[in-house]
């Protein structure tokens, strides 16, 4: 073949010679920025709005023969069954109520003058007891 003339390869008469292949390389890249922004923008998104939940009108799930029930009374004191415990020693009565059993269901219910942080408060310390599974117990409004 020819040799290197001025920029052209000697013995083509084409002027010009068009490239059939597209560069995705710029369309990579900006795909890449939309995620990245996409990726930034959807956790703001987000909108906290206060909320006054209704009741449920769901059908419960049946209960065990002997269910034991923590509640969380107005002044904040706690009562597993009948009898009134300490926070300190919830586990222990926990212990004897169920029999160590830790996988049975807990039903836990409190007074609606209990605000949300001290319910969450006596949740801790039912899991870091080691009972996982708590079921929280509301008036049925089925009618």
């Amino acid at each position: 073949m020819g040799a290197k003339l001025g920029g052209r390869i000697a013995g083509t008469d084409d002027d010009l010679v068009e490239a059939h292949e597209i560069n995705v390389t710029p369309f990579i890249d900006v795909m890449l920025v939309l995620l990245i922004i996409f990726m930034v923008a959807a956790p703001l998104a987000t909108v906290d709005i206060g909320v006054d939940l209704p009741a449920s009108t769901a059908t419960p799930p049946p209960r065990p023969d002997k269910p034991v029930f923590i509640t969380v009374k107005p002044d904040l004191s706690l009562a597993v069954g009948e009898n009134t415990v300490p926070r300190n020693a919830l586990a222990s009565a926990l212990e004897a109520a169920t029999g160590g059993k830790k996988a049975d269901a807990l039903y836990l219910r409190a007074d609606k003058t209990v605000s949300y942080g001290d319910l969450m408060e006596v949740m801790n310390l039912l899991r870091n007891a080691g009972y996982l599974k708590v079921a929280l117990v509301g008036l049925d409004a089925r009618n």
